[in-house]
């Protein structure tokens, strides 16, 4: 199963962007999805995460602004991201399977990174 990530780009603060994470390869619906994300030189963070049932978690810093969700049939998991701010800026990554509290594994497939940069 490979992940393709994309969705990232350049947007003023209290702007809003969508990222789409589409699974190919096979039929694919792992058990918990989530989101990460990295700023060069800062360790890699867990944003948001996403059960087969529908459960969502999220990182305090993002919640009430970020929304994440899946698409079962497009096998497409989502991250709308609204009311953006300069310390969101950094790489977005998917990954799935991952495990409880957003735990990785040599088992995680993780797309290859969308740059998201919030700046006036």
């Amino acid at each position: 199963v490979q992940l393709q990530a994309y969705g990232g780009g350049l947007v003023q603060p209290g702007g809003f962007l969508r990222l789409s994470c589409a699974a190919s390869g096979s039929i694919f619906n792992p058990t918990i999805m989530g989101w990460y994300r990295q700023v060069p030189g800062k360790q890699r963070e867990l944003v948001a995460m996403v059960t087969n049932t529908g459960t969502t978690t999220y990182a305090d810093s993002v919640k009430g602004r970020f929304t994440i969700s899946r698409d079962k049939a497009k096998n497409t998991m989502y991250l709308q991201m609204n009311n953006l701010k300069p310390e969101d800026t950094a790489v977005y990554y998917c990954a799935a399977p991952i495990g409880v509290a957003g735990k990785v594994s040599v088992s995680t497939n993780w797309g290859q990174g969308t740059l998201v940069t919030v700046s006036s």
